[in-house]
């Protein structure tokens, strides 16, 4: 993998994508996340960080409206997004590519990719959304009339990214790409998700591979039991000796 680029101008001045805070969620009495405090400004690769149970995917869930916030606030472009549904949320520009990248199983690759385009209506931007896809994936184009329950774990995550780019989003929310993945097929995915973002698509990476995430990202946050205890540009953080012990439990 290559190093991580450099941290985009200063953000300060600029709009912001996406802010939360002072974000506290719970699961009926249990506090999950507690007053975190995060920002993706446009263009950006954020990661967030942080071993079992620290409540990764549950802040992913709460930017989608899975999880509803308890108290603090959350935008996204410049709107208050905390009181959206989810599926407003998603038509406003976010998309997900989900934890074990469920895909329609039971649907063909390009019956799949048709859906990351269901919301719009502007056929010939569909149109080239999908040939940049295939690009992106060759191996899609040489699958369209496969299911997609059949195709390898790695090809399933491929199937997944391409269609939440088929939404043509601002942001994509992707929860532990790496999951259940190779470590060739790893790089890979990764690779091209660095080349998504360089096309100017934000990335919120919810990641427990810490050294590939901040190989690649432009700055990342670290949790530990629902809160934030470390955050920074990627490449300091992925040689902080805090980080290594917040993963440890020792913050």
């Amino acid at each position: 993998m290559t190093g991580a680029r450099p941290v985009p101008e200063t953000a300060e001045g600029r709009d912001k994508l996406l802010e939360l805070r002072g974000v506290t969620t719970h699961y009926g009495p249990i506090r999950v996340l507690h007053d975190v405090d995060m920002t993706i400004y446009p263009g950006e690769m954020v990661c967030l960080l942080g071993g079992n149970a620290s409540g990764k995917s549950t802040t992913l869930k709460t930017i989608l409206g899975i999880v509803g916030v308890s108290a603090g606030e959350m935008y996204f472009g410049g709107e208050r997004a905390d009181t959206l549904t989810t599926a407003e949320r998603i038509e406003r520009g976010m998309a997900v590519v989900p934890e074990n990248r469920r895909i329609f199983p039971k649907m063909t690759v390009r019956e799949n990719l048709e859906m990351g385009s269901y919301l719009r209506s502007d056929r010939g931007a569909i149109r080239e959304d999908l040939s940049y896809v295939l690009s992106l994936f060759p191996r899609l184009g040489e699958r369209m009339g496969q299911l997609g329950g059949t195709m390898s774990g790695g090809e399933q995550q491929m199937l997944a990214l391409g269609r939440a780019l088929m939404s043509r989003p601002k942001l994509i929310l992707m929860d532990e790409p790496s999951m259940g993945l190779a470590p060739l097929f790893v790089e890979k995915i990764f690779e091209i998700i660095k080349q998504v973002n360089e096309r100017g698509v934000s990335v919120f990476v919810v990641e427990q591979n810490a050294n590939i995430a901040l190989s690649v990202a432009d700055r990342g946050y670290v949790l530990q039991t629902g809160e934030v205890v470390l955050s920074g540009p990627a490449h300091e953080l992925l040689h902080d000796e805090g980080m290594k012990r917040a993963y440890l439990g020792e913050v």
